[in-house]
């Protein structure tokens, strides 16, 4: 794809209509890329379609432009409450992003009304706004969508406005698949007429990706587009515009080597992407601290109702730096992003191509970085094999300084640091022991003390993956942690309120041994077990008229008879054995010290 564009619009074999046109050309869209070109013939054509094609690659006009064309065709109009095309995503920012692209198309057809259904918001504003304003065209969610459709007790059958399809688009439908929206996805597909026409637009491709083809298409026509140009041989997924490095750095040399990257970089666009949502929290509010005069904003999938601000906010920047977790890894089109940074691997292959993709988008330059441990290097050839993703190794970024100190500070003079410090660093370590290529990434080869160092933490977290080792590298500040405070003091109130009440209830409770609950399955049975023989001991002393001695002796008398059974010993050495084996008689268990059981006590 060096050449991305594929002709004029008016070069289609089918025409396009004349408001379509001119939107497009007010947009600045004069040409047409490959896979806008191969599918929009065929989408309108009444053939079903599974596209493949690279990150930024236009696959969003690829599906609005047929969407928009054969409900301009519809011989019966669609009235108000009647859907005839759904577009699926699997984020709200993909979702909201595609809305704003139709949004743009249809303002010349006023016949036409959108709606977004995405969560963040409250579902019953959503039913009130379907009620009231109608929509023909329904972007949204997975989950709000299945949500929608059971939401017949309010007053909206969607079910039944869905009976006009013509259209249902999935877009990013691997993202779907792996996002674990499958069960509903299937509720979603069951309420919709089999009669329509439906696209699957993806970067890659998977065996899941498969079994929804050949179940919600009919005879789709499959279309791949690969990169041209030098890496025509190896079909690679990435832009071929876009410059794709790696660099080699120490687990506590890797946070100050971020901060001097940014640093030497404040006046370009950059997204950095890390493995969790905690360490977005921790990593962004050092990141804000220590890089001055830049604009750094935060979003991650736990986000409920900031998410959509944020996203917005940073599309319209000129130069900043958003950090985030995988939520921004598809389809998301951000304008002209210089870098994207790769601060943790993503845990599955298929994200890294999707990560990349930020950058570099219809045709323009783009460059991405990934920090890797030196453990780690051998992931460079698992990408440029199993993903047709080939890295050019970058030198160490330059004039680096140690930024960890700070951080620490950070930490000593609020508590909300420290503890997401803490959060981040065991959710790391979680992450990185379900990555997909295990045998790469494997949590036996970290250096638990360094990667500490590099979290700039106060102190080790509890955690079963650090339960009974040393950590000779990692020093602990002395500081007491419990002593540390909240900046806000509202949280700090609270705290002090929770550790009072806490402290009050332990001194009056009574005292209760402290049972280890983290304890050795192996130590708590042996423990259970010595449980059971003195409670059964406790009993026997308690009231049994049988001793141990008893005991004893039926189960020798029992052995001998299996002996006499098995011919192992004559009649007579069994009657011997036996009676060599009875012990004198005593006085029964109970009876008065001067009784005898049958004497009346005289001898």
């Amino acid at each position: 794809m060096d050449n991305v564009t594929e002709g004029k619009w008016e070069s289609l074999p089918v025409k396009l209509n004349d408001n379509i046109l001119t939107t497009l050309d007010e947009l600045g869209f004069t040409h047409m890329t490959p896979v806008q070109s191969a599918c929009i013939p065929l989408f309108m054509s009444n053939k079903d379609v599974a596209a493949e094609a690279v990150t930024g690659s236009g696959k969003t006009l690829a599906f609005v432009i047929p969407i928009l064309e054969i409900l301009l065709k519809r011989e019966d109009k669609l009235k108000k409450m009647q859907v005839g095309a759904l577009v699926v995503t699997p984020t709200r920012e993909l979702a909201l992003q595609i809305s704003e692209v139709i949004g743009l198309f249809i303002q010349r057809f006023s016949q036409f009304r959108q709606i977004l259904l995405i969560g963040g918001s409250n579902p019953i504003d959503d039913v009130e706004k379907f009620k009231t304003l109608g929509a023909n065209i329904v972007i949204g969610t997975p989950g709000r969508l299945e949500d929608m459709f059971r939401r017949k007790a309010d007053g909206l059958d969607l079910a039944g406005s869905m009976k006009t399809l013509d259209v249902l688009v999935l877009d990013e439908a691997d993202r779907l698949l792996d996002m674990g929206f499958e069960a509903s996805l299937n509720s979603i597909l069951d309420s919709l007429p089999k009669q329509r026409r439906t696209g699957l637009f993806s970067a890659t491709q998977t065996q899941e990706l498969e079994k929804l083809v050949r179940a919600g298409l009919r005879n789709p026509v499959r279309i791949t587009v690969k990169e041209k140009g030098a890496a025509a041989s190896s079909a690679q997924r990435t832009p071929a515009r876009l410059n794709n490095h790696y660099t080699i750095c120490r687990a506590e040399e890797k946070f100050n080597s971020l901060v001097a990257f940014l640093r030497q970089h404040k006046h370009e666009k950059q997204l950095v992407f890390f493995s969790t949502c905690a360490c977005v929290e921790y990593y962004g509010l050092a990141l804000k601290a220590l890089v001055k005069n830049v604009t750094i904003l935060c979003i991650h999938g736990k986000m409920k109702h900031k998410r959509n601000k944020i996203f917005s906010e940073f599309r319209e920047l000129k130069s900043g730096v958003l950090v985030c977790t995988d939520v921004m890894a598809r389809g998301i089109d951000i304008p002209e992003v210089h870098w994207v940074l790769q601060y943790d691997p993503p845990s599955n292959a298929c994200a890294f191509v999707h990560r990349c993709g930020r950058t570099a988008r219809i045709g323009n330059h783009g460059s991405a970085l990934v920090f890797l441990l030196p453990m780690e290097e051998s992931y460079v050839n698992f990408l440029s094999i199993n993903q047709k993703c080939p890295l050019q190794r970058m030198a160490p970024v330059r004039d680096v300084v140690d930024v960890l100190p700070k951080v620490k500070a950070l930490s000593l003079r609020d508590r909300a640091v420290f503890e997401k410090g803490m959060r981040a660093f065991v959710s790391y370590i979680q992450a990185y022991a379900k990555h997909e290529c295990s045998l790469i990434f494997r949590v036996k080869d970290l250096d638990f003390a360094a990667l500490a160092r590099s979290f700039a933490l106060l102190r080790m977290p509890k955690m079963p993956e650090l339960r009974g080792k040393t950590f000779p590298g990692f020093a602990e500040e002395t500081v007491d942690t419990d002593s540390i405070r909240f900046k806000d003091k509202n949280r700090e109130r609270q705290r002090r309120k929770s550790l009072a009440e806490r402290k009050e209830k332990e001194s009056s409770a009574p005292e209760r041994k402290n049972l280890r609950k983290n304890k050795a399955w192996s130590k708590q049975k042996s423990k259970k077990d010595r449980r059971k023989k003195t409670a059964s001991k406790r009993r026997l002393d308690e009231g049994s008229d049988v001793d141990e001695e008893d005991v004893r002796e039926l189960l020798s008398d029992t052995r001998l008879l299996k002996k006499l059974k098995r011919r192992k010993i004559s009649e007579e050495d069994f009657d011997k054995q036996l009676t060599a084996g009875r012990r004198p008689r005593g006085r029964a268990r109970g009876a008065s010290p001067g009784a005898d059981s049958g004497t009346g006590g005289q001898v």
